[in-house]
């Protein structure tokens, strides 16, 4: 570090993304500060990934305790099942606690310097900290932003926080209404659904747009559809727009065509979750004191190097990572993103492959994917003039989810038929949150489905399921090549 600057590295955020960039930068040499307005860990720790997790964990065993069916095909009998909702919701409080003190535990040792206040860039390798006890400005030879984003309620819904709520207040777990409404079948709104009505509640998901979970692969989407919403106390509603959302005892939602915006249906239940989606929090950041606009939906603009684009000219020693860019908004593709942007800092050019970076829905059973959706495949070999193929493997032939007796599910692999190139991977079953890495690690290096064909795989395991898969793939490769 170069006397000029307090430090060589400044990052605004402390959650994943932030946390990542600031772990490599120490690993890279480089004098270290983050800085965040709020609790250290960010939306993941503290109101996204790690709290969401700790409720499905309970619920979900709650859910399986009672289903008698599953434990009397293991020979098990058990009696009555109960569960304490606050206990339930001291438990995801508690792991908050404990992740979020490991990670501040994490930078300490390390000898990161953690600025508590908002930060905003200043200027040219300056940030500006404003706190309870004043201001200060502090020097950095590069900044990153990582601001991270924030609960998307749409027009016509007013949240309170009690009976109409983003995901934000619902990981509190603060009461189980007895029937609740969740706008939106994305991530979100289906593990929600899972915990909900695991633990009583009756549900009604209420989707926009023409289909259920619409960022799915379709074959996914159906067998989730058959696994997870048909066999439990949830009714759907496709192609209807919450287009007035009244908090209250009962919540008042009108339901209106999507196309014609016309009400069609009025809905009273106890309780709504808002689970539209998520925007950046870029506002009050100071990035128009480097010429920065943000685009119409407040994303930051990055290239490939991540570095902040002005009128599509990189703005020297500035950096963005995380949701705040729009790229992924997923919490290890923002800590991929931060090691990314650490690299080009230090003069060892690195990009990010996204198409490689998986993403999971930790429901019960779980889904998870890769890369391209089938439509989105087919639409780039339209486009690249290439072939593909899609080969699918089910959990109910294999050993490990029968042994298990959970062996509903379904492996799936898009390839191109020239190359054996995979293009995506999708999976709902037993685990599936984390054989998708399988998929995803090969990808990320190249892995044809011949080359991936050949490894042996542990009898009896769930990864037999991608065995088999790749099998399939390889042989119909070859099949293609005569």
């Amino acid at each position: 570090m170069t006397q000029q600057f307090d430090y060589d590295l400044v990052i605004i955020g402390a959650g994943v993304g932030g946390h990542g960039a600031a772990l490599h930068g120490v690993d890279c040499g480089l004098k270290t500060a983050i800085v965040e307005a709020a609790d250290m860990g960010g939306t993941c720790v503290n109101r996204g990934c790690i709290p969401s997790k700790a409720l499905l964990a309970a619920s979900g065993r709650v859910r399986e305790l009672r289903n008698e069916h599953h434990l009397k095909a293991l020979g098990i009998q058990l009696g009555q099942v109960a569960f304490d909702r606050g206990a339930i919701a001291a438990h995801a409080d508690d792991l908050v606690s404990k992740i979020r003190g490991n990670l501040t535990n994490s930078l300490k040792r390390l000898n990161v310097d953690m600025i508590q206040g908002w930060g905003k860039v200043a200027g040219s390798q300056k940030v500006e900290v404003q706190s309870k006890t004043g201001t200060q400005v502090i020097t950095a030879r590069d900044v990153i932003v990582a601001s991270g984003s924030v609960p998307w309620v749409p027009p016509g819904i007013e949240v309170d926080g009690q009976t109409v709520f983003t995901s934000d207040d619902a990981i509190k777990l603060s009461w189980l209404p007895n029937w609740v409404a969740i706008i939106g079948s994305g991530y979100i709104g289906l593990e929600f659904s899972d915990v909900y009505t695991a633990l009583g509640s009756e549900v009604t998901i209420i989707e926009a747009l023409d289909q259920l979970m619409p960022t799915f692969d379709p074959d996914i989407a159906k067998i989730a559809q058959r696994l997870l919403i048909e066999p439990r106390d949830i009714e759907t509603y496709a192609s209807r727009l919450a287009k007035r959302v009244i908090p209250g005892s009962p919540v008042v939602i009108e339901l209106a065509d999507t196309k014609t915006k016309e009400v069609v249906e009025v809905l009273e239940v106890d309780a709504c979750l808002v689970a539209t989606g998520r925007i950046p929090a870029t506002e009050n950041l100071g990035l128009e004191s480097m010429s920065v606009e943000t685009d119409k939906r407040g994303f930051i603009p990055v290239n490939d190097r991540l570095e902040v684009l002005s009128q599509g000219e990189p703005v020297p020693h500035l950096y963005a990572i995380g949701d705040a860019t729009g790229k992924m908004m997923l919490a290890h593709a923002a800590s991929a993103q931060g090691i990314v942007a650490v690299e080009n800092m230090c003069g060892r050019p690195r990009t990010a492959d996204y198409r490689s970076i998986p993403a999971a829905a930790f429901t019960h059973p779980e889904i998870s994917f890769v890369g391209l959706t089938e439509p989105q495949a087919k639409a780039l070999a339209k486009e690249e003039g290439f072939k593909i193929n899609a080969v699918r493997s089910y959990f109910k032939a294999n050993s490990k989810a029968l042994a298990e007796t959970e062996s509903d599910g379904l492996a799936k692999l898009i390839y191109r038929e020239d190359t054996g190139e995979i293009l995506g991977g999708h999976l709902i079953g037993l685990h599936a949150a984390d054989l998708i890495h399988e998929v995803s690690n090969a990808m990320a290096q190249g892995n044809s489905v011949q080359s991936l064909a050949h490894l042996v795989h542990t009898h009896p395991t769930l990864s037999e399921v991608l065995d088999e898969a790749f099998k399939r793939a390889a042989t119909a490769v070859l099949s293609t090549d005569r």
